[in-house]
């Protein structure tokens, strides 16, 4: 910002105090610009840990505004080919990959950059920029300033071709803040860039043929029924699709590619030679912004010479800075994997990569693997049945994409080594059809499953398959038993399907053989700080609701059907379950101690349904049930009834403790 120095003289002319007058306001807005206090201009939105090689990069880095940097900052230039990403000292380029994807499709640009923000320039702007990202089933706004980190007045990050658009850089901040640095970009996958960015599904394909099979066993390398290879992708889906290629180590034909490094797909063409044969052309974008193949297609390689001179030139000008040509042939030996995301319509329907079908029914649900409850582990584990489960029904034929995200980003490599995920685990989904009425779930486990991906130390593991009309249980999995974290189950189809969370159903109404019983249903909640005790696992338990069940009749048999409720949406569901305790005579329900006893009934482990059942048999006398989430300091409310055999036909209310609300009625069951 340029000020001009105040005359000291007493009298000024009109238009000096005019021109005082302009740079005090100026001044002012300027002091009114707005400042992100999440995200401050210092090392600590730069650094994490100093465990990458951007420290070593680095020099002294300088905050500026893009009005700082140059004369009339743009957030997209006027030329699209210099809106493209130019990778910085950063080891951002799975981003970059992604960045690209956002050009050629102008919705996703504009959900994940709102339009209309105010601009330098504008007498609305006040350095602020609103950016919104898909994580885990939802789209999350994320709030930057335009202060940007640069070296020597230039930004030392990712930038435009163009000097003075700004866009890149200002996606790559509030990027960085949504993962906490810059530092946390440093090596990543392209797939989970692109799925942030536009809330796609994104796989990757082997390009190494015979090593793709070992591959699949350890990674995400996507292995299909059909077979289909990118190869087999028509030029139409080839263009919809958002595709990278990724070397894993230097080559021949790429030395100065290093190890570990994306690049972007731009276009695929087809042409002839002057002998009559048929060449697919690739055209690549490497986010270095410089060329980097030296095969025959390079600008001034053979390869041009056996097209017609007016189709070379015809493509070659189309090459912008950064990018080259290859063949298929080349483009398989000199890269080991690609990344293809689904196309997604305006409409936000995937399109298949497989079929070109649209996938017009979408679910999502979210889950959880708790530790002792529900984190049974792989198949290998006898604890499998505590998983997760999940009911899929598919009402007509048709193809069926599954998608199993687990929450969570890795840690960056240690300086020299390869991408890690400490913090994620190998996940799996594993699927089986079922006939609902005659539903044997351990004889169904035991079996082969239908369909599934083998666990894979990924952030979103996928199958897409064919299914017929029916009933499908669907099991996601951690490998390591007790591997605790929460997880996104999608479900995309060309079919009308339905997904729901599989619930604990409780024991048929029949099982009541004889006689008459009494329903009692109390409506209390588990409250943060008060009532949220948690399992017995927890020296809080005893702060957990305690609802009174008197047993006056014990004709023989189960007497006694006890069943929680939560009521939460099937997204977000706790682990709960509950403990029967005996009231020692002369004793009192309210003053129990459960530590120190053992309950006479419990129905554990805690499950993430909404709804777990116990039918038991219990002596006549004075009760306490302890519901409880397995973990404390989880809120919700419940319902619990209790359905308890009377042996005379009046019915006696009686006087429940706490808060809860008492409703009865009566049920005759005859032989």
């Amino acid at each position: 910002m340029h000020f001009f120095a105040l005359s000291t003289q007493l009298t000024r002319s009109r238009s000096e105090a005019a021109l005082v007058a302009m740079e005090m306001e100026t001044e002012t807005e300027h002091h009114a610009m707005f400042v992100d206090p999440d995200f401050p201009a210092d090392d600590s939105s730069v650094f994490c840990d100093y465990t990458t090689p951007l420290s070593k990069l680095l020099g002294d880095v300088t905050w500026l505004r893009p009005q700082d940097i140059c004369k009339q900052p743009q957030l997209f230039p006027d030329d699209p080919v210099k809106a493209h990403p130019k990778q910085g000292i950063l080891g951002d380029c799975w981003l970059l990959c992604a960045c690209s994807m956002l050009l050629k499709n102008q919705h996703l640009l504009n959900k994940v950059f709102p339009p209309e923000q105010p601009l330098w320039g504008d007498c609305a702007y006040h350095g602020e920029f609103r950016f919104r990202f898909w994580r885990n089933g939802d789209w999350i706004e994320v709030r930057v300033d335009d202060r940007l980190p640069c070296i020597s007045d230039t930004l030392c990050f990712s930038r435009c071709q163009s000097p003075r658009a700004f866009w890149v850089a200002l996606l790559e901040k509030a990027y960085a803040k949504l993962h906490g640095s810059y530092e946390r970009l440093w090596a990543g996958q392209v797939c989970e860039a692109v799925v942030d960015l536009s809330g796609t599904i994104a796989v990757r394909w082997s390009l190494k043929g015979a090593e793709s099979s070992q591959q699949s066993n350890d990674t995400q390398i996507q292995h299909t029924a059909n077979g289909t290879s990118l190869s087999q992708l028509s030029l139409e889906l080839k263009e919809r699709c958002a595709i990278s290629c990724c070397v894993h180590s230097a080559s021949m034909g790429v030395p100065e590619l290093g190890q570990f490094h994306a690049m972007s797909v731009v276009e695929w063409t087809n042409v002839t030679t002057t002998t009559g044969e048929q060449v697919e052309l690739i055209r690549i974008r490497n986010p270095w912004g410089r060329r980097s193949w030296a095969g025959v297609w390079r600008k001034s390689g053979s390869g041009w010479a056996s097209l017609e001179a007016s189709c070379a030139q015809a493509l070659l000008r189309r090459t912008a800075e950064g990018e080259f040509w290859m063949d298929v042939t080349e483009f398989q030996q000199e890269f080991d994997e690609v990344t293809v995301g689904y196309p997604i319509s305006v409409a936000g329907h995937l399109q298949s990569i497989y079929t070109g079908s649209f996938l017009t029914h979408s679910h999502q649900i979210g889950g959880r693997w708790v530790k002792g409850h529900s984190a049974g582990g792989c198949r290998n584990n006898s604890t499998f049945i505590s998983n997760p489960k999940f009911w899929l029904k598919v009402c007509e034929r048709g193809e069926v994409l599954l998608s199993l995200l687990q929450y969570g980003r890795p840690e960056p490599p240690a300086e020299g080594g390869t991408q890690q995920h400490p913090h994620l685990q190998a996940i799996a989904i594993h699927v089986w059809k079922v006939e609902k009425k005659h539903f044997n779930l351990v004889r169904t486990l035991n079996k082969p499953s239908l369909v599934s991906h083998t666990h894979a130390y990924d952030r979103e593991v996928v199958v897409d398959t064919h299914l017929n009309p029916g009933f499908y249980l669907l099991v996601p999995s951690t490998f390591l038993q007790g591997a605790e974290g929460r997880f996104l189950l999608r479900v995309h189809s060309s079919c009308s399907t339905s997904l729901s969370v599989m619930k604990s159903a409780p024991p048929p109404l029949q099982h009541c053989s004889e006689g008459e019983w009494e329903t009692v249903s109390s409506h209390g909640s588990w409250s943060v700080g008060f009532t949220a005790g948690g399992s017995r696992n927890f020296a809080t338990h005893g702060h957990n609701p305690r609802i009174p069940l008197t047993v006056t009749y014990d004709p023989g048999g189960n007497n006694v059907r006890v069943t929680l409720h939560q009521n939460r949406p099937e997204n977000a569901l706790h682990a709960i379950g509950f403990h029967i305790y005996k009231v020692p005579a002369g004793g009192s329900g309210s003053l129990l101690t459960p530590g120190s006893m053992c309950p006479v009934v419990s129905c554990v482990p805690h499950a993430h349904s909404q709804e777990v059942s116990v039918f038991c048999h219990l002596h006549p006398g004075e009760y306490v049930v302890i519901p409880s989430t397995y973990q404390p300091d989880l809120s919700a409310h419940f319902t619990l009834t209790l359905l308890r055999r009377i042996h005379r036909k009046a019915m006696q209310s009686e006087e429940l403790l706490g808060h809860a609300v008492q409703e009865v009625s009566c049920i005759s069951v005859m032989r």
